[in-house]
């Protein structure tokens, strides 16, 4: 519509809005958050639509119904009903206690790494700082899947442990199976959350306020809880947040340490329900998990906001005089040595033993082979099952896995440079606020119950995507929307670092938008790009909950085949492509950052 068609009362307006809208960073901003209405809204809306309707396979519950028709029957069934203890109550029980659990003790081991990494003279630092995040890059399935090698019995294992063979005693059910092992084993993955984000703050700590409070006459316990513990507490707390929230919703180590007891937490309660194709039921779970991740990043958001007094990086200069901990030096690096070693090592060495044991529990060295390595398929041994390195499907799943990765890391890190570009060059506005909220809620959203959403979502043509599901790209959409908020975290840092000036000079020298940001944008932020390829590329690789629901034969990936041999109790096999599964990871993860110098630690914005 032209101007000159308009009352002159609304030219001015129409092309001051004209103008905004037609400023690179709207245009962006107005598309991304198309997408993300498409791709993460939209799920959530299916998901409520489908607890508040009558689903075809309610006919089996219900005589009578009529598919599509409103009811309040699921959320009744899942609140208020006979069965509502068992698939609602107790696992929320258990899960708050895991969860809360996991969050208190890996907050406590990370902080605790933190601070003798950052602000002492520890020796070995920078290896310890190397060594300690690797937990972080290993499935997180991975420790309590050595955990069954070591602690498992006869009685509910199947056969002994390590820990049985070596000393004859028989371990109880409680520390084989169950809460506890769940818990310490969860520990041992997300501390690397806290140890990542409080060694940020404490690297940006001055040290001269700790040295003010010494010279006043504090003692060292008083300087530390009542200096540095103050000051870092956002950071505690965004450690929190995350560790609860990811543990909450993880599925594969609850599944491996809770099931055998039949000690359900939603995740694995929803996993079942979604199995036993009660999706609604399901959901309803899921929407509780949700629920519970918003209510704690509300009170996360109220405990730091009504404290303003956090600032420690001024115009000033600051120093980092790193604290002498005298005689406590070489006892304190032995200590954190032999953690590394329970925490990493130990692990690996349990799964590549048992993945040379032709029989379960039989420890001895006539029962070493290779058979799960190198192997041809042999109907007496694990009912034909070949090695990993032998067997075809193996292959095909390493290849699903690695392209997944590869696929989910390059479309998220470019999403994240737009996102942060929106985010930061719109900031104030109603507009970018609504972007960066948009794109941090699939983090609030339980992996399996957000894979779940995706079956229904995909199982038809839905606007212009055809129907992926059983496809391989299903799975490259679930992941690239569940890792937005990684990816937008990423690229918001990194644009955070480009001065405005810089594309202003490009503009008045007559670069358009296109080559401004080919050629000046993506070039100052390839080094956020590269961290969030690299953190998105090793949560993909290590993916379960997310896609257990989601793969077919067709596209099985590493971790679904180690889940579906550990299913079946075939470990050796197992814990093989386990091994294989980690090596893979820690080879890309090096070749990126020998050659790129990406870090995790800038992807999580640490």
């Amino acid at each position: 519509m032209s101007a000159s068609v308009l009352p002159s009362s609304l030219v001015r307006p129409t092309r001051r809005l004209w103008r905004t809208l037609a400023r690179p960073h709207v245009v962006v901003a107005i598309v991304l958050l198309t997408l993300l209405l498409y791709l993460v809204i939209t799920p959530l809306l299916i998901m409520i639509q489908t607890t508040i309707t009558w689903q075809p396979e309610d006919v089996r519950l219900v005589r009578g119904i009529t598919p599509g028709e409103l009811t309040t029957f699921h959320w009744e069934r899942v609140f208020n009903s006979i069965i509502s203890q068992t698939m609602l109550w107790t696992p929320l029980q258990n899960t708050l206690i895991t969860s809360i659990g996991i969050s208190i003790f890996a907050l406590t081991i990370g902080s605790l790494l933190a601070w003798l990494v950052v602000r002492t003279d520890l020796p070995g630092k920078n290896y310890i700082s190397s060594i300690a995040i690797i937990p972080y890059m290993l499935p997180s399935w991975t420790i309590s899947l050595a955990w069954i090698v070591v602690f498992k019995n006869q009685r509910i294992g199947g056969s002994i442990g390590f820990l049985e063979a070596l000393t004859g005693i028989q371990v109880p059910d409680w520390l084989s199976y169950g809460p506890a092992p769940i818990i310490i084993t969860l520990s041992l993955h997300y501390y690397a959350f806290a140890f990542l984000l409080v060694s940020g703050a404490l690297q940006s700590l001055d040290a001269r306020l700790e040295e003010s409070g010494e010279m006043l006459g504090a003692s060292r316990w008083q300087v530390l809880s009542r200096i540095t513990f103050p000051l870092v507490i956002p950071a505690i707390l965004s450690a929190f947040i995350l560790t609860f929230s990811r543990a909450m919703g993880s599925f594969g180590t609850p599944a491996f340490l809770g099931n055998p007891v039949r000690y359900y937490v939603l995740s694995t309660t929803l996993y079942n329900n979604i199995a036993s194709r009660l999706q609604a039921d399901g959901f309803v779970l899921g929407l509780v998990l949700i629920a519970i991740s918003i209510v704690t990043i509300y009170f996360n958001q109220r405990i730091i906001g009504v404290r303003k007094s956090y600032a420690t990086l001024t115009g000033k200069g600051f120093t980092s005089t790193p604290i002498r901990l005298r005689a406590f030096k070489y006892p304190l690096l032995i200590l954190v040595v032999a953690f590394l070693m329970i925490a990493v090592v130990a692990p690996l060495g349990f799964l590549g033993y048992q993945s040379l044991m032709l029989r379960k529990g039989v420890y001895s060295l006539d029962n070493m082979t290779l058979h799960f390595w190198i192997g041809e398929s042999n109907p007496k041994i694990a009912d034909g099952i070949a090695g990993i390195l032998t067997d075809a499907q193996t292959w095909v799943s390493t290849w699903n896995s690695v392209a997944l990765a590869l696929s989910v890391g390059g479309i998220t890190s470019l999403l994240g440079i737009f996102l942060g570009y929106a985010v930061v060059k719109g900031r104030g506005t109603w507009l970018s606020k609504i972007v960066e909220q948009v794109a941090f809620l699939p983090y609030l959203m339980p992996s399996i119950a957000f894979g779940a959403i995706y079956i229904g979502m995909f199982a038809q043509p839905l606007g212009p995507l055809p129907a992926l599901y059983g496809t391989f790209w299903i799975l490259v959409v679930v992941s690239v929307a569940k890792n937005l908020p990684y990816s937008s975290r990423a690229g918001t840092a990194a644009m955070l670092q480009v001065g405005s000036e810089l594309e202003e000079a490009a503009l008045v020298g007559g670069a358009s938008w296109l080559t401004r940001f080919r050629r000046i944008i993506i070039p100052l932020t390839s080094s956020g790009l590269v961290s969030g390829f690299l953190l998105t590329f090793i949560t993909s690789m290590r993916e379960l909950s997310l896609i257990v629901l989601l793969v077919t034969p067709a596209t099985r990936t590493l971790t679904t085949l180690n889940f579906r041999y550990s299913e079946q109790g075939y470990h050796q096999p197992g814990d093989a492509l386990a091994m294989m599964l980690v090596a893979i990871i820690l080879l890309c993860e090096w070749l990126v950052r020998r050659f790129r110098g990406g870090q995790i630690g800038k992807g999580l914005g640490a």
